[in-house]
This record gives C-alpha cells, sequence and structure tokens, in this order.
C-alpha cells in the first residue's frame, strides 16, 4: 500500500495503524451514535423530540399539534425511544413520553435552546 509521505510520517508518530485501530470505541458504541443519527434525521421526529424536550405530552397531544395518523405517530415515537432519546412512562391508561437527559441535550444542541 503506498501512502503519502506527511501521513505516513503522522501515522507513525501516533505509534502505527495498530494503535490507531486499538483507539477506536468499541463497535456498540458506533451503532448508538448511528441509531441516534437515524432517530434525528428526521424532521418530524425533531419535532416530536423538541415538544418532549419541553414539556412531557401523551400521544393524543402529540398527535393534535402534529396532524398525523396513529401509526405514523407510533412508528417515529417507537424509533425514538429505541435510540434512547425519550421515553414513555405509563400513567394508568395513558403513555406520558418525555426527551431522556440525552434527548434534551441532543435538542439542546440543535436548537442552542
Amino acid at each position: 500500500m503506498i501512502i503519502p509521505e506527511p501521513i505516513k510520517c503522522e501515522i507513525e508518530h501516533k505509534g502505527g495503524v495498530d494503535n490507531l485501530y486499538k483507539k477506536m470505541p468499541p463497535e456498540d458504541e458506533f451503532k448508538r451514535w448511528s441509531e441516534i443519527h437515524h432517530a434525528l434525521s428526521s424532521p418530524l421526529r425533531l419535532k416530536i423530540l423538541y415538544m418532549v424536550a419541553r414539556q412531557p405530552l401523551c400521544v393524543c397531544i402529540i398527535k393534535h399539534i402534529l396532524k398525523v395518523p396513529d401509526s405514523k405517530l407510533s412508528y417515529h415515537l417507537s424509533i425514538l425511544s429505541g435510540s434512547g432519546i425519550i421515553k414513555g412512562t405509563r400513567e394508568g391508561n395513558w403513555i406520558i413520553y418525555s426527551a431522556t437527559e440525552e434527548g434534551k441535550q441532543m435538542i439542546e444542541g440543535i436548537s442552542g435552546k
């Protein structure tokens, strides 16, 4: 393999290719990052996260504000929940959705608020 000299010197200075590989996070961390980025890739999911980061909400309020069908909302809530940036808490017959601390940090980082 032919490597440009400046890159080769820098890699050798940092302990070589094997050392570079050893410093990579574990595979499950890459999977987690990917899930979060997937969850944040939809404008609708960003709206949901934005709302529940400010106020825990039931599905009926989210649905009323966003005007989406139950099945579509359920799908997006599932992706957000699966990524760990929102959580649903059962209260009687209701599930109340709120942002996790990580979810709040994500929306603050995106919106600057």
